[in-house]
């Protein structure tokens, strides 16, 4: 069994996901080619030695579509001998192509690959596949599917989150991500995305709220009450929970993760191609895991995922120095820090979905490559990447610094 090492990661700004967002005139194909050819370029990388992309996409349809993995390495110039595909585990994706990687690294079947993901939420909006999932009454019925929201509201009034609970949260990630931004952590891994003149069209993150105060998110309504009340969903969910005699409707725009376009990277290996190439590696990929959790609620897996990943690699919750739980919704990562017993200071510390925003099919690849850059900040050793998932999934992995 091999090691797989990660030797570097770049990616886009987060650009906000609607019309007047600035990456909203650069397509997917682009996006994903701009991050695969500055990987390249930065690192000096004979792409002969790479032998298969994988991105994932949540949305792969339109312009997402045809295999952009693929036609992107093409597009950026790759060698020809270069494969590639893409991959739906819904938010998780980015990180799952990661995990896909690796795992072909260890078994000896590649000796270098590219991960990551891109979504152009502006450009092909959430639910645009369609699917059973959305559409089909009988797969309701089976799956007990209910929109997203209605499970975080759930999740907080299980645990009895407030709406100044989940509030504080989202502040306090709007306050680490514009710190961490002003301070330029975020810089060493960003590349600039450009317009086909060649101008920098977007250099940071867009959709920072720094300034964003609980007197600012107070004043906005919950977002999710018309669907679980008018929409029968609330119903839906305690037909599931019958103990639960209502839901307390607490998530809003402000404390949800926001809707924003990006593309990440990251190149994977073993030892003898970094020797090959002449690159040092940063991190080893210990473990990793997906599973499937309830469906219903859809949001409650992170936990459980990194609990696996951890007996995988033979550590303990103490053994991790800093957590990157992708902030789906607030209520999402405060359960698993009650339910794995982690403080606030060691997880997402510079901020987190709800500021930053989430690219779907590339959050992953982007918050592992973010928490790497803070481990070496740090001098810290080991890092846990999470991401609940549609459909009651979640992903998880475990990288240490080498």
């Amino acid at each position: 069994m091999h090691e797989a090492f990660i030797y570097d990661h770049v990616r886009t700004p987060r650009g906000r996901g609607r019309a007047d967002g600035a990456l909203h005139e650069i397509t997917p194909i682009q996006l994903t080619t701009q991050v695969l050819s500055a990987l390249r370029d930065r690192n000096e990388l004979d792409t002969e030695q790479v032998e298969d992309v994988l991105m994932g996409c949540v949305m792969p349809i339109g312009e997402q579509g045809c295999n952009v993995a693929r036609v992107a390495a093409l597009q950026a110039g790759y060698a020809e001998s270069v494969a590639g595909f893409q991959l739906n585990r819904f938010c998780a994706s980015g990180l799952e192509a990661v995990n896909l990687a690796a795992a072909r690294v260890m078994a000896g079947e590649l000796d270098a690959a590219v991960a990551g993901g891109v979504e152009s939420m502006s450009r092909v909006p959430l639910a645009s596949d369609g699917g059973a999932c959305y559409s089909d009454p009988q797969t309701h019925w089976q799956t007990w599917y209910i929109p997203q929201g209605i499970g975080a509201d759930m999740i907080a009034t299980q645990d009895g989150y407030s709406r100044t609970d989940v509030d504080s949260y989202a502040v306090e990630s709007q306050r680490r991500a514009g710190q961490a931004s002003a301070a330029g952590h975020f810089k060493a891994s960003l590349t600039p995305v450009r317009d086909i003149l060649g101008e920098v069209v977007l250099d940071k993150d867009e959709a920072i709220r720094p300034s964003t105060t609980l007197e600012d998110l107070a004043k906005l309504k919950p977002a999710f009450t018309t669907l679980g009340e008018q929409c029968g969903f609330d119903g839906v969910m305690l037909q599931r929970y019958p103990q639960i005699e209502r839901i307390e409707h607490v998530h809003t725009g402000g404390n949800s993760s926001s809707i924003v376009d990006g593309a990440a990277a990251i190149l994977l290996g073993n030892r003898a191609f970094g020797e090959r190439s002449g690159l040092k590696p940063r991190a080893r990929v210990r473990s990793f895991v997906s599973i499937g959790s309830e469906p219903a609620i859809m949001l409650t897996g992170p936990g459980a995922a990194s609990r696996k990943a951890l007996a995988k690699a033979g550590m303990q919750v103490s053994d991790i120095d800093l957590f990157e739980v992708n902030e789906a919704f607030a209520s999402v990562v405060l359960r698993f820090m009650n339910e794995m017993g982690v403080p606030h200071d060691k997880v997402n510390v510079n901020g987190g979905a709800i500021a930053l925003g989430h690219p779907l099919g590339a959050t992953g690849a982007m918050i592992l490559g973010s928490v790497l850059d803070e481990l070496e900040r740090r001098g810290l050793r080991t890092a846990l990447i999470t991401l609940c998932a549609a459909a009651g999934m979640a992903t998880a992995t475990i990288i240490e610094r080498v």
